[in-house]
């Protein structure tokens, strides 16, 4: 098959959308299928044109932005030659430019299969509340012309307004996740990096609005009271985030506030990752709405040996559910995610699994698997 992947932002962009679409167009060019990525060229500075890792990547020039969105006035160009060539449209939401790459699929008799991350959240604001209708609209539409839409879990499908309208298109395919092994002395070597004397509590993110990073830093108070060598290791970029700046000046007094107990790692490789997860007593997720839908860092932690604590969003609070190996605590309560950290670092054992029973919900191989039965079931009926 000839699959063409769309979303927004693609490597080596950082953030859980864009590593699952990673994930699904690496495995999918593995097993023998030709892949394209269809993306913007958010950085002027990345090349038009080139392979990764068996991937054809096509980047669209950005004459300017709204909010997170971006503007291409040659999208529609690349997107219908594009679209010619190719079998299947994977279309990676959210993402302004759907709608249109759906139409061009179906009026080309082409397999068009969404993908829905989670929802678009825009900051206040009377400007964002008119892009917030207009991104709306646009969903609607490509919903309307998909073939079939892709959800995490029946949980965040059941409970998305978007995804409730198209109930009868809706196709459940868990999150390809996979994490490389880390050796002890890896992890020894980290630990003598960092200091890292107490336990340590992980966060792996982009420093953003919705990731609820202010919810962490209010729970402060509450472990180090109990563990005065605590720390926090924050995991991925936080400087300069795309649209998040002032969110980073709102939050820089409680860094400097916490600077003993809070130490940003930066963005990690995969290894690295596995090191970071390793080192960890237990990682949290304290987001605060639907533009998270899951949570892919919970699961590589539980790989890795270490447990997860989310907030109780649907979606988000189904790896610590379905395994037991975490817990869930009230959207936005620093109170509650303190105890919850303080729980786990009191019993470890108690939230210990198997790496194999985590690996046999979670896999890349099991979602490719997945999505290629989806994609050849679908252009057999076309």
């Amino acid at each position: 098959m000839r699959v063409l992947v769309a979303l927004t932002y693609y490597r080596p962009y950082t953030s859980g959308l864009t590593i699952y679409a990673e994930r699904l167009a690496v495995g999918l060019a593995a097993r023998g299928h030709h892949v394209t990525v269809l993306t913007s060229q958010y950085d002027s500075s990345l090349p038009r044109e080139e392979v990764l890792h068996g991937v054809h990547v096509v980047r669209v020039p950005v004459a300017a932005r709204i909010s997170k969105g971006v503007i291409m006035p040659t999208f529609g160009l690349e997107a219908t030659r594009l679209t010619l060539s190719h079998d299947v449209l994977s279309l990676h939401m959210p993402q302004f430019d759907a709608p249109g790459l759906a139409l061009r699929g179906r009026l080309l008799g082409k397999t068009v299969v969404l993908t829905y991350h989670c929802d678009l959240q825009l900051p206040p604001g009377a400007f964002n509340r008119i892009v917030d209708k207009v991104v709306q609209v646009a969903n609607n539409a490509a919903g309307s012309l998909a073939t079939k839409i892709v959800a995490y879990t029946e949980d965040f499908a059941s409970h998305s307004p978007y995804l409730s309208r198209f109930k009868s298109k809706v196709e459940i395919i868990p999150p390809p996740v996979e994490i490389p092994d880390s050796s002890p002395a890896d992890v020894e070597a980290f630990k003598q990096r960092y200091n890292l004397t107490g336990p340590v509590i992980g966060m792996a993110a982009r420093l953003a609005a919705e990731k609820g990073v202010e919810v962490l830093l209010d729970a402060m108070p509450k472990i180090i009271a109990a563990h005065p060598d605590a720390r926090v290791l924050f995991a991925g970029p936080f400087e300069q985030v795309l649209g998040e700046e002032a969110y980073a000046r709102r939050l820089a007094p409680l860094f400097e506030k916490y600077r003993n107990n809070w130490t940003f790692v930066g963005t990690l490789s995969q290894r690295e990752l596995a090191t970071f997860f390793h080192v960890c007593d237990v990682v949290t997720v304290p987001s605060l709405n639907s533009t998270e839908s899951f949570g892919l860092v919970q699961v590589e932690a539980m790989l890795c040996g270490t447990p997860s604590i989310a907030s109780n969003l649907p979606g988000v609070r189904q790896p610590p559910t379905q395994t037991g190996m975490g817990l869930v605590v009230p959207i936005g309560d620093s109170d509650a995610l303190g105890d919850a950290i303080l729980t786990i670092i009191a019993d470890p054992q108690r939230f210990q699994r198997s790496r194999d029973e985590i690996a046999a919900r979670f896999s890349t191989d099991r979602t490719v698997t997945a999505y290629e039965a989806l994609f050849q079931r679908l252009s057999r009926s076309n």
